[in-house]
């Protein structure tokens, strides 16, 4: 007789449909799958809408009937509601869930889910279910709590930035890069340009260039360097002398070679430039100089020059007076410094615009500034009496500001410039740098009239300034 009624029981649980959670939007929190949040398969056995509306199971109509209810209450504007759920036969496993009642789009008109008051993220919905199915879905909530681990995807998204604030309060020169660089292009091997040495050569000259920079006393260090794909239309003996892939085993000729060349849908022959790009960096950073013009100035107090690898530097500087541009900026404590190390006191920027070089073409000539040109541009800053702002690569790393506790005394002995004593940038030695002994370096400072400059070109044409 006991086994009738529990199979009775058990039959009866088959066939009964009850009012079951359908989860349709997980929660952004942990206690998603923790026993304070509902989850599918949890049967509904109170509804409690405001302060006046409560509904019991079983539910007439089920789920439509449901959903009448939850039209009625959301065109009354009374939302708020508490759901009371069980999670298998003893009604006391139980939850409960404080929601709002929300249009559910994705299911038609007049169809609403329920929102959750704590987390919006976590939405469920109803539906109609066998009692023996809930059950099953209860009992299977830890191996669905590991495929839910398994499908979830991480989300992507897009935050604002305040790039116009970033870029004027947190770089050292208001919209400008820090970052230094020169491209090398690969160097035509003829005459007519159609074939271009390989680009181990291209990776040799980038290499002889800092090294020749760094012995000519131009205080940089390597960064990084890296290969540039540059796409240009090619015809002719180019187009023919090129390398095209036509299979998997060609590709190792394309490995080091400098231009190559395919076909396009079109029937234009297209080549690639195979380019490398040296990233160095100012050894002691930038430091920025502000020089001040009067009324009585009749010069700057400075010369400026050009070195072979396109870096303009402060050839000279006037002594004997105190009161010169020069001198009233500390342009001349740097300069004699400079000297005592055997360093080029080298310009980056002028008025925030970089001059240094930034191209080596492919005849092997460097792309640099005119000094000509940055003289009438300094000499302009002085008629008009408008502070020049120029920017000098040190030599040495700064030292560290001194304590609050430091005698202010020792403050006073650096506010005309900064001297510094650190090593030499990496691989160069003091016996590498003899400037006052080399003779293509004349330090002249031509004074006749007005003009304070004494310009040197080395060997670098003019037709690439």
């Amino acid at each position: 007789m006991t086994m009738d009624r529990t199979q009775s029981q058990a039959d009866q649980s088959k066939t009964l449909t009850v009012l079951s959670i359908e989860c349709l939007k997980g929660s952004s929190k942990a206690e998603e799958w923790t026993g304070d949040m509902l989850q599918t398969g949890d049967i509904v056995e109170e509804l409690r809408i405001g302060g006046s509306v409560t509904v019991k199971s079983p539910f007439k109509n089920g789920r439509s009937g449901v959903q009448k209810i939850l039209h009625s209450s959301f065109r009354s504007k009374d939302t708020s509601i508490v759901v009371r759920v069980r999670r298998g036969p003893s009604p006391a496993d139980s939850a409960e869930l404080q929601a709002c009642i929300v249009p559910n789009e994705s299911f038609g008109k007049k169809q609403y889910m329920l929102r959750s008051i704590d987390d919006p993220n976590y939405a469920v919905g109803f539906c109609d279910r066998a009692e023996s199915d809930c059950l099953q879905l209860i009992a299977s909530r830890s191996s669905r709590m590991v495929n839910a681990l398994s499908r979830t995807p991480l989300q992507e998204g897009y935050v604002s930035y305040r790039w116009d604030k970033k870029l004027t309060q947190l770089l050292q020169v208001p919209n400008s890069s820090c970052f230094l660089s020169i491209l090398f292009l690969p160097k035509a091997s003829d005459r007519v340009a159609s074939r271009y040495n390989d680009l181990e050569d291209t990776l040799a000259r980038a290499n002889a260039w800092l090294n020749a920079s760094q012995a000519s006393g131009v205080p940089i260090v390597f960064m990084n360097i890296q290969t540039e794909s540059l796409l240009t239309k090619i015809s002719g003996e180019t187009a023919s002398s090129t390398v095209s892939a036509g299979s998997l085993s060609d590709l190792s000729n394309l490995a080091t070679a400098g231009l190559y060349g395919f076909e396009d849908y079109h029937g234009v022959d297209i080549g690639v430039v195979r380019a490398v790009r040296l990233w160095y960096s100012p050894y002691g950073g930038e430091l920025p100089i502000e020089i001040k013009l009067r009324e009585g100035d009749t010069k700057l107090g400075f010369a400026i020059s050009r070195t072979e690898e396109g870096f303009i530097y402060i050839s000279s500087v006037i002594d004997g007076d105190d009161d010169a541009p020069s001198t009233r900026s500390g342009l001349r404590t740097l300069y004699r410094e400079a000297m005592s190390k055997s360093q080029l006191l080298v310009v980056t920027r002028v008025s925030n615009q970089k001059v240094l070089p930034w191209i080596v073409s492919s005849t092997g000539a460097v792309r640099c500034y005119d000094t000509v040109s940055l003289s009438q541009k300094l000499s302009l800053h002085r008629h008009a009496k408008m502070p020049i702002a120029i920017h000098l690569i040190l030599w040495e790393k700064p030292i560290p500001p001194p304590s609050k506790s430091a005698n202010s005394s020792n403050d006073s002995q650096h506010q005309e410039a900064v001297v510094m004593q650190q090593p030499l940038p990496l691989g160069m030695a003091d016996d590498d740098i003899i400037i006052n002994n080399r003779p293509d370096l004349v330090l002249d400072r031509d004074t006749a009239g007005d003009i304070s400059f004494r310009f040197h070109d080395f060997a670098v044409p003019n037709s690439w300034v």
